[in-house]
């Protein structure tokens, strides 16, 4: 308990600092919760310094990326129509659920389709973090791969698309669970694994394909789980939620 209560006070501690230090450099931080600064401390180990000027690189980031504060979903139709990403549900940890079909992307052709790309990713990243309930920092989710081939796996946007979860989103995955694992996930993995930072690594879980109910639900409870894996909520698409 007391190793726990010195934990907060030093975070607490190192948010004040850090706070005073980017509200200074740019006033608009006064609008970010205190959640999401803690975020980037957490990402940078408690390092002030490099927290501040992460969370700078961020605010700059969002005020070019997304200047009217969303993304609409007029901007990311084509995403929305294949209809990979789902909204329901929290683990036992109170972490909100998303569930993604894999199977269901389609390779960009083009940088107009990488950039409605990256916006459906900003748009469905903002969506998650706005159902988390107060105090709460991260999300779950059960990521489907069956029908993942290798032509679903678009190797040039890979690292554009993790560094945008990394670096702008940092600290909000508690667990993925990868579920209906196709029999070349093994070579899938060693393409996308070297972009992705070791901390987030450890969250990943290769669920047995035989298994994947009683495994999903030593975390999730039976009432919020999908029903499509054993549970008894019905798939919510992200547009919806």
């Amino acid at each position: 308990m007391e190793s726990s209560t010195t934990t907060d006070q030093i975070m607490q501690q190192k948010l004040g600092i850090m706070r005073s230090s980017v509200e200074k450099q740019d006033p608009s931080s006064k609008e970010v919760d205190d959640v999401v600064l803690k975020r980037f401390l957490r990402h940078r180990k408690l390092d002030v310094e490099k927290a501040s000027d992460s969370f700078l690189k961020y605010l700059t980031w969002r005020n070019t990326f997304v200047p009217n504060g969303s993304i609409s979903e007029s901007e990311i139709q084509n995403q929305l129509a294949f209809k990979k990403l789902f909204l329901q549900g929290f683990d036992k940890k109170g972490r909100p659920l998303a569930v993604v079909f894999q199977g269901r992307n389609v390779p960009t052709n083009g940088e107009k389709s990488l950039d409605e790309l990256k916006r459906f990713l900003v748009y469905s990243l903002d969506k998650i973090c706005a159902r988390m309930s107060c105090g709460q920092e991260q999300f779950s989710a059960i990521v489907d791969l069956k029908g993942w081939e290798l032509s679903n796996l678009d190797h040039n946007v890979i690292p554009v698309l993790l560094s945008i979860l990394q670096e702008y989103y940092p600290e909000t995955v508690g667990q993925m669970y990868l579920i209906n694992q196709p029999f070349t996930i093994t070579a899938k993995w060693k393409i996308v694994s070297p972009f992705i930072s070791s901390n987030t690594k450890k969250k990943f879980v290769f669920v047995d394909n035989k298994k994947v109910t009683p495994t999903l639900l030593q975390d999730i409870d039976e009432d919020q789980l999908p029903e499509i894996y054993g549970g008894k909520l019905p798939l919510v698409s992200v547009e919806d939620c």
